[in-house]
């Protein structure tokens, strides 16, 4: 790694997760201010409906994002290994396969959306109302998902090359171009839904561009690569693309979960509470990404540090930096938590009209929902640990239980009894046991 300023194999674990954690977190804060400035001036310029309306196609960004965790964090930890045997050039072919064949998955899923919005929509659980809004904004995020996925991997390897500094500018960056062009298309133009759609568009579009600039003409050591053109080289291709496909596949199936978390949500909020349930739930769906993006920091930070560790043999090293991850977790899922508790009423008014019903639903509830916060940061760590070290099933069983198994339970069964609240306390209660069991079975792995 003499090429590469980040020395994971002899830098103080603490000092290079420094290095990569801080940058990272200010990516990410970056991000949630995108995140919550959106949903306000969808709330405030367009309304409740808006906001219905954003969450029915909300699916369709955890599947974008999905994709492009899988592929970002399954290249990152095969270049991780690639690099840690200081073999560079399979590093860079890795790296370049990865951006091909997830952009090659956005391509599809684009044409797969464009052709059938309408019904798309609908499976989601939009009403007849909510059917022609919900298109418009599905429109544009379809067209980039290509553009989207190239920024979500590219960040993954410009952090592995020892630019964190320059992932976070470009998450800077695309924050406020959303919040300028959000401002001018919504209040300005007054073009609703679809121009906040526009906006986030064109944000990926800059992200996007970014990361591909900078592995073209800025890399240190992961940058892309010609790939041989020929029946051995497209074996290749895909068994490289296969592996790294397992290695982040509980990432696409977390995210493919939160997907059925917005459907299965939108289908019992709109039964028990109606359209103005849904307003509030997509408040606490605005926030829940807040959780994964703390987490994913956590996870991305100390992801190349425990898998070179691990790819060299030094467990020592391996075990301290995943005590620390796990640590960093619990910080942030109680300060998480202990924020949207006490500030439910001003979570609420940044994203809806106070004198409107959603709001007084959202008040009420998302002090139950707060608890996500804390067990999603602490899963999410543990998940990146499993996956680091390529152990494929438990990352990839845990990711089960937290999104499909314990949830549609969680959210058939809870409300019949609690009512409203159990609405909110669904997926508290589907993080929760699923940490239980991750806790349970860690103690029982170390006591053999």
């Amino acid at each position: 790694m003499s090429k590469n300023d980040m020395d994971f194999a002899n830098a103080p674990v603490k000092r290079l997760f420094g290095k990569m954690f801080f940058p990272t977190i200010v990516g990410m804060v970056s991000l949630v201010v995108l995140n919550m400035t959106d949903g306000a001036f969808v709330g405030h310029g367009v309304g409740a409906v808006g906001l219905a309306a954003v969450n029915i196609v909300a699916p369709l960004f955890m599947v974008l994002t999905g994709i492009g965790l899988m592929f970002g964090i399954g290249s990152s930890v095969v270049v991780s290994l690639k690099l840690a045997r200081e073999q560079y050039k399979m590093a860079r072919i890795n790296a370049t396969q990865a951006v091909v064949a997830g952009m090659g998955m956005g391509v599809f899923f684009a044409a797969l959306i464009l052709a059938f919005m309408p019904q798309t929509c609908r499976i989601f659980g939009a009403t007849d109302h909510l059917v022609p809004v919900a298109c418009d904004y599905m429109f544009w995020i379809a067209l980039v998902l290509p553009l989207s996925i190239l920024a979500q991997v590219g960040m993954f390897l410009v952090r592995i090359d020892g630019s964190p500094k320059f992932a976070s500018f470009l998450n800077v960056l695309v924050t406020l171009v959303n919040i300028v062009l959000d401002w001018l298309l919504i209040f300005e133009f007054k073009m609703g839904v679809e121009g906040a759609a526009i906006a986030t568009a064109v944000s990926y579009s800059v992200s996007a561009i970014g990361a591909l600039v900078y592995m073209l003409w800025f890399s240190r050591v992961v940058s892309f690569c010609r790939l041989k053109i020929s029946l051995r080289g497209f074996d290749n291709f895909l068994k490289n693309v296969f592996h790294q496909m397992k290695l982040g596949f509980s990432a696409l199936l977390g995210e493919l979960a939160m997907a059925l978390l917005f459907i299965v949500g939108n289908y019992q909020f709109l039964n028990y509470l109606g359209e103005d349930g849904v307003a509030a739930f997509s408040v606490g769906c605005y926030c829940l990404p807040i959780a994964f993006m703390f987490g994913n920091a956590v996870v991305q930070s100390a992801q190349p540090i425990i898998s070179f560790a691990y790819g060299v043999g030094n467990h020592a090293r391996e075990r301290e930096a995943s005590s620390l991850a796990l640590r960093t977790a619990l910080i942030i899922g109680v300060a998480g938590l202990l924020f949207m508790w006490l500030g439910a009423e001003l979570v609420s008014t940044i994203f809806l009209d106070t004198t409107c019903k959603a709001w007084e639903i959202c008040c009420e509830g998302l002090p139950f929902f707060s608890i996500t916060f804390l067990f999603s940061c602490l899963n999410l760590a543990a998940i990146g640990y499993y996956q680091s070290v390529e152990q494929t099933n438990k990352s990839n069983s845990y990711t089960f239980l937290r999104g499909y198994l314990f949830m549609i339970p969680s959210f058939l069964v809870l409300p019949s009894f609690l009512g409203a609240p159990g609405l909110w306390l669904a997926l508290p209660a589907t993080e929760l046991v699923t940490f239980i069991i991750i806790v349970i079975v860690a103690v029982v792995h170390r006591k053999k």
